[in-house]
């Protein structure tokens, strides 16, 4: 029952249904495999083997997350209460095991000094935060998982960032968490096995209660694991008071926590509809506002995605990540001039923001402000040389600057630093094509579709390069995946007619051009084409249609008025043969 009611119960949901907070449930399993790991390494009678699975799976816990740091004094507290008796014991019977999973803490050092000991400036004793101002926070927080164990309504999936700067303000919530804490201590002494429930709550929530962060002070998903005390006290008190019949209760209860679950799964159909659930919930809580707008502009609602990005400047006018994102919210609806206001004012607040160095260089690009760009580009990569899509955006910009060569330096970084970079890949594609190295682009084009199948423009451009390499059967297998995928690209359909003449299949090329032409009437060279495969099947009329449309767009265009005097003259001609 104890593992029926955790695995059912909707405060699961975050680090389940949440894909990237399953490294959350991955910790959790190596946590519960050292400790069972433990104990069949005690009740075996050949434990080596046991004893090598439970450090491997301390091992890769620690490379997992920073809260499985605990699993070894865990392990050891487990061995004094339910097996040695006392932690003298303990420690003289199996030293050598508890030092083995103490070395684990040597690699989860490394990797935590590799981020600078502080999570990227996110989490750690040197992120600019007073320490004492976080632990506030956490008596709300404890608090908060203690409650929504019990009763989980409302559960949320962003609370936002506060601080509490007076103790007044979190005295209602230490009531709670200060008494429970002391009463574990006790009864570590006292009543262990009790004592044992009470540390493996606030032991496995100790990391993230202990340890300052910067961005979130209440997460659900930090209750994975420590939600197993919660349930383990709730059901033997209530099978101690109720008997064999408190089955009926857990019946109960699970069908109930299994439909609060199922409804809040729900909430995560989508990245708009768990955003929209936060703010709904959270209304202050100006990271959902952000995290609501990027999904309205996900899905192309872009005026609504303007108003949640200015109603969360409204509450933190400073967010310099907001501007950010609100002016590239605000290049695609058009606006330029404001989105480089709300880069430019980022970049006041944050010189050093390469995400808006870059951003700006696509806005003066727009205007075309190519040196401009290029200088912003540059200042991305100079602050962070490993960011792949800066390195996409200047080869872009070279490209328009017709520095061809270093525009494929550019391009060629870009997939090295981010190898599932389809775009990049088509890119430099197309430049590979333009400087007539025609095998290459093929590589390029074909790595592209790897990544992305889907990817209409690179079969089309793929297709080009066939054809003009004479491979013309594949050239229109290609156009047709393009056609298949976006069957508005009207490139695609006017290339695909013209292999498709190539092929003496003229009729089907026609329906082809006359599509492009439905798609966009003022396209000359499908119009010219069109004129020529009807001129092949000896509709001379409607070829003469054709260009003159073609010559009223583009009067100067030789080819179309060379073929509408050769019509005419032999037009002409027949009329005045005897």
């Amino acid at each position: 029952m104890i593992a029926l009611l955790w695995t059912l119960h909707p405060l699961q949901t975050e680090a389940v249904t949440y894909v990237i907070q399953r490294v959350e449930s991955l910790m959790g399993l190596f946590y519960l495999l050292t400790l069972y790991g433990f104990v069949r390494s005690v009740e075996s009678p050949r434990p080596f083997r046991w004893q090598v699975c439970t450090v491997a799976a301390c091992l890769l816990g620690m490379a997992t997350k920073e809260v499985m740091a605990t699993a070894p004094l865990l392990v050891l507290l487990y061995d004094r209460t339910f097996l040695a008796g006392t932690f003298h014991e303990a420690w003289r019977r199996r030293r050598w095991l508890h030092l083995s999973l103490a070395a684990t803490w040597l690699p989860l050092a490394g990797m935590v000094a590799s981020t600078g000991w502080n999570r990227g400036a996110t989490a750690g004793f040197n992120v600019g935060v007073a320490p004492w101002t976080y632990w506030l926070t956490q008596f709300e927080a404890v608090a908060r998982y203690l409650w929504l164990s019990v009763w989980p309504q409302p559960l949320v999936f962003e609370y936002g960032t506060f601080w509490v700067h007076h103790f007044g303000d979190v005295a209602p919530y230490a009531l709670v968490v200060v008494p429970l804490a002391a009463a574990t201590l006790v009864a570590l002494r006292r009543w262990p096995v009790w004592g044992f429930v009470g540390a493996w709550f606030f032991a496995i929530l100790a990391p993230t209660s202990v340890v300052p962060g910067t961005i979130q002070m209440i997460v659900e998903h930090r209750m994975y694991l420590p939600l197993a005390a919660v349930i383990t006290l709730a059901v033997l008190g209530i099978h101690a008071a109720v008997g064999r019949r408190s089955w009926m209760i857990f019946a109960v209860l699970a069908l109930g926590l299994g439909i609060l679950t199922a409804r809040r799964n729900e909430d995560y159909r989508s990245e708009l509809a768990i955003w929209s659930d936060t703010v709904a919930k959270r209304p202050d809580n100006p990271r959902a506002r952000n995290g609501m707008a990027l999904a309205l502009d996900h899905v192309g609602r872009i005026p609504e995605a303007i108003q949640q990005f200015e109603a969360a400047l409204r509450l933190t006018p400073g967010d310099v990540e907001v501007h950010d994102n609100l002016g590239v919210t605000l290049e695609h609806a058009g606006r330029i001039a404001e989105a480089t206001q709300h880069y430019e004012t980022a970049l006041r607040l944050k010189p050093n923001f390469p995400e808006a160095h870059s951003n700006l260089g696509n806005a003066l690009l727009r205007t075309g402000k190519v040196p401009e760009a290029i200088q912003q580009y540059e200042e991305a990569l100079r602050l962070r040389p490993d960011y792949a899509e800066a390195q996409y955006n200047l080869g872009g910009a070279l490209d328009q600057a017709g520095q061809t060569a270093e525009a494929i330096r550019h391009f060629e970084a870009a997939v090295r630093l981010k190898p599932d970079y389809a775009a990049a890949y088509n890119n430099l594609g197309n430049l590979l094509h333009r400087v007539g190295r025609i095998p290459e682009a093929i590589e390029h084009y074909e790595a592209a579709l790897r990544i992305q199948p889907d990817f209409a423009t690179a079969h089309h451009n793929l297709g080009v390069a066939f054809e003009e390499t004479g491979r013309i059967p594949e050239a229109i297998q290609q156009y047709e995946a393009a056609l298949r995928f976006q069957p508005d690209l009207v490139e695609a359909q006017n290339n695909l007619g013209v292999a498709l003449c190539r092929s003496d299949r003229v009729r089907e090329a026609i329906a082809h051009f006359k599509e492009a032409l439905r798609l966009r009437p003022d396209y000359p060279e499908a119009h010219n084409n069109l004129g020529n495969a009807l001129l092949q099947t000896g509709r001379m009329d409607e070829a003469i249609v054709e260009y003159e449309k073609v010559l009223q767009l583009r009067p100067d265009d030789a080819a179309a008025r060379g073929s509408l005097e050769l019509i005419r003259a032999g037009q002409q001609a027949g009329k005045s043969a005897p």
